[in-house]
């Protein structure tokens, strides 16, 4: 299907050039979902958790940082706190002033991540829609640039560097399932992809973004509620991902906290692997029986972030 957008597999290829040196390879984890106690099934593991920055989101922030021309005031950000994380840690590597916006929704573990990373972190507001209207009020005020979580050509164009680098890892798959906020990951995914593999979305019942607009034709505004706030949870879907999006992915499939918190506990007991809520939701529409694979189905999921103190040490 031919789709008018400026997500395309020849600026994805270019993009994925310049920030190669910046960001990691992440591996992939074949598993057998006996590990999870459920019915055999192999399904690849795609630890983009592993990330510098613990999640997939360095990789459009390096594509905005390189990509575009950064004024002396240097740049400002809106995030629920990973796309904050990755444009502060992106700005210190190229030697950029940053201002990070989070809402109060923003967990503890991410936010000091921001600091860590010697951004300004500045609070605005109770969801991330509050934190957008701030930073975009600071970027008119001070002139700094504004880098967009998801609803940016280049955010977009970067997430898709990663669909880029599943390819070259699993060239047979024939799914993909991808978590949902504002449709950054997966429209870049699906732009990479354009209907070559099967993509599902999987976005949380608290904060059905993209399933509302497929329902309605377009991008609409959803509950922001559910244990995932803090990463899927935007008022509304990307508007430069949509079209992608109706055309490339195959659905979208809704789970539950309760799906989530097990999927959580899943990757830890059997692989050792910590990550946040947003980060175990794909899973999530496997291990509860919301996705259902056909027989000698390859079906890949993107293990998309990490960014949680939910693991103890000591």
């Amino acid at each position: 299907m031919k789709v008018d957008t400026p997500v395309t597999a020849e600026r994805i290829r270019e993009t994925e050039a310049l920030i190669r040196p910046h960001i990691r390879h992440t591996p992939v984890l074949h598993v057998d979902m006996t590990d999870f106690g459920r019915p055999p099934l192999p399904v690849a593991l795609k630890l983009e958790c592993l990330q510098y920055t613990g999640s997939f989101k360095v990789r459009g922030a390096f594509a905005n940082l390189l990509g575009r021309a950064v004024p002396e005031a240097g740049v400002v950000a809106a995030s629920g706190g990973n796309h904050g994380a990755a444009v502060a840690y992106a700005a210190r590597r190229l030697g950029i002033p940053v201002t990070i916006f989070v809402p109060t929704v923003t967990s503890p573990a991410k936010a000091e991540r921001i600091r860590s990373y010697g951004a300004k972190l500045m609070i605005a507001g109770n969801c991330y829609a509050d934190a957008l209207a701030a930073s975009e009020a600071f970027s008119t005020e001070t002139g700094a640039l504004a880098i967009h979580a998801y609803d940016q050509v280049e955010t977009l164009i970067g997430q898709g560097t990663l669909g880029l680098e599943m390819e070259q890892d699993l060239p047979s798959i024939d799914t993909v399932l991808v978590a949902v906020g504002g449709g950054g990951l997966i429209g870049g995914v699906a732009g990479w992809f354009a209907g070559r593999k099967r993509i599902v979305a999987v976005e949380p019942e608290g904060s059905p973004t993209l399933h509302m607009a497929l329902d309605a034709g377009h991008p609409v505004d959803a509950p922001t509620e559910g244990i995932a706030a803090d990463s899927l949870a935007p008022r509304q879907v990307g508007g430069l991902m949509f079209p992608v999006a109706q055309a490339f992915i195959e659905h979208s499939l809704l789970v539950t906290d309760d799906e989530i918190k097990l999927a959580q506990a899943s990757l830890w007991e059997a692989a050792r692997i910590a990550v946040e809520p947003g980060g175990a939701a794909a899973l999530a529409a496997l291990l509860g029986g919301r996705y259902v694979p056909a027989p000698g189905e390859r079906v890949a999921v993107l293990v998309c972030g990490a960014n949680t103190t939910a693991v103890q040490f000591g």
